[in-house]
């Protein structure tokens, strides 16, 4: 059974900066495209950012370019999404998500979804 496990979530100042992780089970991730997306209260779910299955091509949604990094762990069965300079409108549940192949920006479109992780930017 696959499985996808957002962590790392949590409070904290704007300004400040935290470090999200998807980890895989039931499949290898090194052969999938992975994906993050967010929503926030009250707003439709969207694109954060995306990664090839070879970590080479990415791509970040223009509200976090320069500040969110997308990259793949050593350990292979995990994604990381590194966010730095957080602010209040970066606050939302991140999803991670995956599929063997580039399925564009709508999250219901990848075959395997994680169930979040909240983020939470405030003074």
């Amino acid at each position: 059974q696959v499985q996808l496990v957002e962590s790392g979530g949590g409070s904290v100042q704007p300004g400040g900066s935290l470090r999200l992780s998807c980890a895989a089970s039931g499949l290898t991730l090194t052969n999938y495209i992975m994906a993050w997306f967010r929503q926030a209260p009250g707003k439709e779910r969207e694109f954060v950012a995306v990664i090839g299955s070879r970590g080479i091509a990415r791509e970040v949604a223009d509200s976090v370019k320069g500040r969110f990094t997308i990259s793949r762990g050593a350990a292979k069965n995990t994604v990381y999404l590194q966010m730095n300079s957080l602010k209040p409108e970066d606050t939302a549940v991140y999803y991670c998500a995956s599929d063997r192949h580039y399925t564009g920006t709508n999250f219901e479109d990848y075959t395997y979804r994680g169930q979040g992780t909240q983020v939470t930017v405030s003074s």
